[in-house]
């Protein structure tokens, strides 16, 4: 068998599956939803998300474990913490904006759901441009390069 052929066999490796692997699932997106939104304390992040206590504080470890969020403690007597967003967590957020659009769009119901606004007042409207030529992305130009190791990438400033 040849390396294509092998390489046929297996799914496709990419940095999507590695990214679902500690963001893609609903607590994990719902708790960073609420960060990005301002909200820290676990209680408000559980009523707000609807996650049960165990559940939240499963998906808050992992994110933590990942550098995506940080633990602080806000007191001592009773040991009580708040969540924050680290700049890894915070380059979540447009990703969940392209959600909430995409499902604005896409999954329409009878069920009311807040709006993302910018702070200028204006509707967000995601838009994906080539850090290169500043083309807005459009299905089509999307192609997958070379396979690359992630310790071989450099986080965008």
């Amino acid at each position: 068998m040849n390396p294509t052929d092998i390489a046929k066999s297996r799914p496709r490796a990419c940095f999507i599956a590695a990214g679902l692997e500690v963001l893609g699932e609903r607590w994990a997106l719902l708790a960073l939803r609420e960060m990005s939104l301002g909200v820290h304390r676990f209680d408000q992040i559980a009523l707000n998300t609807g996650a049960s206590r165990d559940i939240l504080t499963s998906r808050l470890r992992t994110l933590e474990d990942h550098g995506i969020i940080e633990r602080i403690q806000y007191s001592e007597r009773p040991p009580r913490h708040e969540y924050h967003l680290t700049k890894s967590g915070a380059e979540v957020a447009p990703i969940l904006v392209s959600l909430a659009a995409w499902s604005s769009t896409w999954m329409r119901d009878e069920t009311p759901r807040a709006s993302y606004r910018h702070s200028c007042g204006a509707n967000l409207k995601p838009v994906l441009t080539c850090a290169e030529c500043g083309e807005e992305f459009k299905v089509g130009s999307l192609m997958l390069g070379p396979l690359v190791s992630a310790a071989d990438v450099t986080p965008v400033d």
